[in-house]
């Protein structure tokens, strides 16, 4: 697999090599005009510290803020107006040779400027990046297509009517398509398969006897054949094996005082519903050699560096590439997609016209990234108390016809399987095949409802056959605080589950469900009432998070802030700005987000965070300017903490290094020392009140006056930090001006405020400010890699419904959502992810479907008139509560929790119908059409 978070040092250093004067930048670089700033809104998006609404609220209801979507050619500066449009064609079978198309259908009026297929970019030299990631561009005559939906062609218009009748004849037409003979597809290599066992010591909180963390993950052989697990002999795997032979045999044959409870269950496959389908808008000038596009993703230098790799070794000149990041709603239907190269491939051909490609929403069913199914095998042994013993799971995967993220959905899903329990041993086991399917990558839960929605059922079903309180038996195996991971890890923080578990048994919807039952039923004839519960933990970061973070005060006090960062739909631009205000008294002023230039930090990577042995990383970490991975894209919940890590210790940092001098300078600039001499003030107690700096009863201080004296005296007035998490925070040693401290990042540079020295004024060299090397660095060890995972957000959902007995339709009466996300930095953001968690939850366990291969979406006849996405009829609007715990201290950090709300959902509707219907279910989802079989 490439690399897959490049960042922009070594995006130019590839681009160098090509010899591509090579650029990344945000859409507001180019219309700066479409999203209004920040700064010059405080009189309506901003109340004092009060968040009236997110920052780019204005922008979004007055349809400033630009998708890629939104976009034409006439919009952008610079470019010529006419525009070319483009549609990608997509082939409905897979069982049958490719011969090639027939577009007679549009006769001689209608027929393409321009036709791009396999032979086409052959001739030229072009190619898809990275095939073994994301496939091929096109199928070539005379083979059989991998997969369903898989385009065969690119068609371009110059003209937009003839486009968009061209458009109207293709659509739903497999006539064009001229197949041979019927073909089976070949045998081929699983994407992945792993295996995790573990194995407690004395108790849960000693040394392991077997585990990931402390051994290995059991890697087998892979081939055409299958999966060849290692048997014991192994002389790196045996004793795994060994163990986890053992831990199979007595699952199917419990100890004595034990018993076992095992069950199949089968997850459907399902759309992400993108509300911005994939699309784009690029031009190519064959001359100068200049490709300027715009494009949504998520990892704009990955997707950017992979466009010239796809024009390296061809026949087109490409001299410059200016690749323009767009506003998306990413939710990973934007991470690591191939449809860019789509964009710039159509832009190659449009003979010199800019072009627009955008899907349809039928096509962006046939080709957008999907989440297949998994057939998911668990069984718990517990004993005569209900305490769990061991658990295993086996997860088999369809990963479609395109490898993409399959490999790391298949790990991430089977280690989350322990949901929120403690289980002594462990044997867990994932598989993820290719297939026929559409391209399968990373959306909603990373393969995580795959897994724990699972186990919630199960633990559900074995508390019925034990006669024990669901509630109750969860809280008696619930995992706690410094307990092992199936990794072998403990987990950060207070596991505040147990806290949720305590709130949820005391509901009344629960202390009084058998009432409410027979109350209901009774009122309503026909109709079938239950309750159900769910409750799970959700990891959330890749266990190689980078970041970084920039914050500066101007002389008249105004707080600046550059930020990594991008906008995908969740509001974490809005959480990073105010995010500084318990260091700096206020959120930011002026914001620059999706910042891809960090000239101000000097650094360098290999980007092998995963990979690189550790005393090779010991001797690179000798180097100040090294780092194991620069920046992450925006994915796997990580705005909340990894992003706002960076953010706080930028803010933290500038409190250290600028206010405290600066404050110390006014409260002793008097004589005799001062109103500072008689006090005992230390920087720890330092507190903001109503934007005033204040300490154990001295003069309250404005950011203005700090500001000031800073500038004046020319001490340090900017930060930039670049922090890394391995599972743990990257820590390092750093002098400035003579003060050694410790913080928690692994890279920073300062500015010097206007009064500064000569001396201070030529050290900052890099993009004015002065890097400052690191006098030694702590990284967390390579071996943390099989953690799995130590980032936990907990959350629990009971929901109460009704079942018609007569046509097997599913009511939602009312549900509740408690969540534990430490310290919530925008509420009203939660509350949002909250509510839209709890929809995509309703969906999967109700509604959401597409059959495999054939019958499924590749066909090209899915669209929302098939594809049933929850009402708001559906979902209980006026009856939904939520619930967020308080944080612990004022320094409890905020966790990533945009994918852990749907997931109990999911278990809680099914427990629901189970406790209604008095039937178990085990496939989602729960359809009517299934009630009624079983009713």
């Amino acid at each position: 697999m490439s690399k897959l978070d490049l960042n922009r040092r070594s995006f130019l250093k590839a681009a160098a090599a090509m010899g591509v004067i090579a650029s990344v930048r945000p859409v507001k670089d180019a219309l700066a005009e479409l999203l209004t700033p920040a700064s010059g809104q405080e009189s309506h998006w901003i109340s004092g510290n009060r968040l009236n609404y997110r920052r780019d609220g204005l922008a979004k209801v007055t349809g400033q803020k630009v998708f890629a979507i939104d976009l034409r050619a006439k919009d952008m500066q610079g470019w010529p107006e006419q525009q070319s449009h483009a549609l990608t064609i997509h082939i409905p079978r897979a069982d049958r040779i490719y011969e090639g198309l027939d577009l007679s259908v549009l006769g001689s009026d209608y027929q393409p400027d321009v036709l791009i297929d396999a032979e086409s970019i052959a001739a030229d030299g072009l190619r898809m990046p990275d095939p073994g990631f994301y496939g091929e561009f096109f199928v070539k005559k005379g083979q059989l297509s991998p997969m369903l939906g898989h385009p065969v062609a690119v068609a371009i218009w110059h003209d937009y009517e003839k486009f968009r009748v061209a458009n109207q004849r293709l659509r739903f037409n497999d006539a064009i398509f001229r197949f041979g003979a019927e073909a089976a597809q070949p045998a081929r290599t699983p994407y992945v398969a792993a295996r995790y066992v573990r194995v407690q010591g004395e108790d849960a909180y000693g040394e392991d006897k077997f585990s990931p963390m402390k051994n290995t993950v059991i890697w087998p052989q892979l081939d055409e054949k299958g999966v060849h697990w290692p048997d014991q002999s192994h002389p790196a795997f045996g004793a795994l094996m060994g163990e986890s032979a053992r831990i199979q045999a007595e699952m199917k044959q419990p100890k004595e005082g034990l018993r076992a409870f095992a069950r199949k269950y089968y997850s459907q496959s399902i759309e992400h519903v993108a509300m911005e389908m994939e699309n784009g808008l690029a031009w190519y000038d064959r001359d100068s050699g200049a490709l300027r596009m715009v494009a949504a993703s998520q990892a704009p230098y990955g997707t950017a560096e992979h466009v010239m790799h796809m024009v390296k070794d061809s026949k087109l000149p490409l001299g410059k590439l200016d690749y323009i990041s767009a506003y998306t709603v990413g939710y990973g239907q934007k991470e690591h997609h191939p449809f860019p190269f789509y964009v710039a491939l159509a832009s190659l051909y449009a003979q010199g016209r800019p072009v627009r490609l955008a899907l349809d929403r039928w096509k962006h069913f046939q080709f957008a990234l999907k989440r297949h199914p998994f057939e998911v095998e668990t069984a718990i042994s517990v004993d005569k108390d209900g305490k769990f013993q061991a658990l295993t799971c086996s997860m088999v995967g369809d990963g479609g016809g395109v490898m993409n993220f399959s490999p790391s959905v298949g790990t991430v899903a089977v280690t989350a399987a322990q949901s929120i329990y403690y289980f002594p041993e462990s044997d867990l086991s994932t598989q993820v095949n290719p297939s026929i399917g559409v391209t399968a990558g990373s959306m909603r839960g990373y393969g995580t409802v795959q897994s724990m929605a699972y186990t919630e059922m199960l633990v559900d079903e074995i508390a019925q056959e034990i006669g024990l309180d669901a509630i109750e038996l969860r809280k008696r195996n619930v995992l706690k605080s410094s307990m092992k991971n199936t990794q072998g890890a403990s987990p950060s923080g207070q596991l505040r589950i147990g806290e949720i578990l305590d709130l949820a048994a005391k509901d009344a919807m629960w202390a009084e469900r058998a009432k409410r039952k027979a109350a209901y039923e009774a009122a309503n004839p026909g109709m079938r009432y239950g309750i159900g519960f769910g409750a799970v933990q959700k990891d959330f970061g890749t266990g190689a998070e980078a970041s970084i973070a920039q914050l500066e005060i101007t002389p008249e006090g105004r707080i600046r802030m550059r930020h990594i960062a991008g906008e995908i739909g969740t509001g974490s631009t809005t959480a990073q700005l105010m995010a500084v205000e318990p260091f700096l008294g206020r959120p930011a002023d002026d914001v620059d987000f999706a910042v891809n230039h960090w000239d101000n930090l000097p650094l360098h990577t290999q980007d092998e965070p995963y990979t690189t042995p550790q005393a090779k990383e010991d001797e690179l970490a000798k180097d100040p300017t090294w780092v194991p991975r620069l920046v992450s894209p925006v994915s796997a919940s990580n705005s909340a903490y990894y992003f706002r890590h960076a953010t706080q210790q930028a803010a933290r940092l500038l409190l250290k290094l600028c206010l405290w001098p600066a404050a110390q300078s006014i409260w002793s600039g008097k004589a005799g020392g001062g109103q500072l001499l008689p006090s005992a003030v230390t920087e720890d107690m330092l507190e903001w009140r109503d934007r005033m700096l204040v300490a154990e009863g001295l003069e309250p201080l404005s950011l203005e006056r700090l500001a000031a004296r800073a500038h004046e005296l020319g001490m340090v007035t900017g930060v930039c930090v670049h922090a890394f998490n391995r599972w743990a925070w990257a820590k390092a040693d750093f002098t400035v001006e003579g003060t050694k401290f410790q913080a928690l990042v692994d890279a920073l540079s300062v500015q010097y405020g206007q009064g500064a020295g000569d001396a201070k004024k030529a050290a900052m060299k890099y993009g004015g400010y002065a890097f400052v090397a690191r006098d030694k660095v702590y990284y967390p060890p390579v071996q943390r890699n099989n953690a799995g995972t130590v980032y936990y957000a907990p959350c629990a959902t009971m929901v109460e419904l009704a079942v018609s007995t007569g046509t097997g339709k599913v009511q939602i009466l009312s549900h509740k959502t408690w969540l534990e996300c430490g310290t919530q930095i925008v509420p009203e953001l939660v509350s949002g992810q909250v509510q839209g968690g709890v929809v995509m939850g309703i969906g999967h366990a109700l509604y959401e479907d597409l059959p495999p291969h054939e019958a499924g979406p590749g066909n090209g006849q899915w669209g929302l008139s098939r594809y049933h996405v929850p009402r708001a009829s559906e979902v209980a609007v006026w009856t939904a509560e939520g619930h967020v715990l308080p944080p612990l201290s004022r320094t409890d950090p905020p966790k990533g929790m945009a994918e852990v709300v749907m997931i109990p959902v999911v278990a809680a509707c099914v427990n629901a119908i189970a406790n209604a219907t008095g039937k178990r279910f085990y496939a989602t989802p729960v359809t009517p059409e299934k009630i009624k079989e079983v009713l």
